[in-house]
């Protein structure tokens, strides 16, 4: 009789053994999530970062006006009334000169 509850015990912790190293819930999972979460967690901070970035451009812009001036001529080549244009062309590098 006490033989048979030690193979059963034994049997049993061979099962639970099972289970926890190669199981579907077992410590491979585990270490599988871990990574992941840690993955995560990186990528939320970069996200963060550039959240905050865009956050400060948009006080910028709201409360200052020649972030808003600087922009315009920037991005988009606007000018002010009585200003003049002037585009400076680079003279082509004498490499691309000579492949036609």
């Amino acid at each position: 009789m006490l033989r048979w509850i030690g193979l059963l015990l034994i049997g049993l912790l061979l099962v639970l053994q099972w289970k926890l190293w190669i199981g579907a819930d077992g410590i491979r999972e585990v270490h599988a999530l871990r990574a992941s979460v840690a993955a995560q967690r990186e990528e939320n901070t970069q996200l963060t970062r550039r959240n905050q970035a865009l956050e400060a451009d948009v006080k910028d812009l709201k409360h200052n006006g020649q972030a808003v001036e600087s922009r315009a001529r920037s991005e988009l080549g606007l000018i002010k009334p009585g200003e003049t244009f002037y585009q400076v062309v680079e003279p082509a590098s004498a490499s691309s000169s000579h492949d036609r």
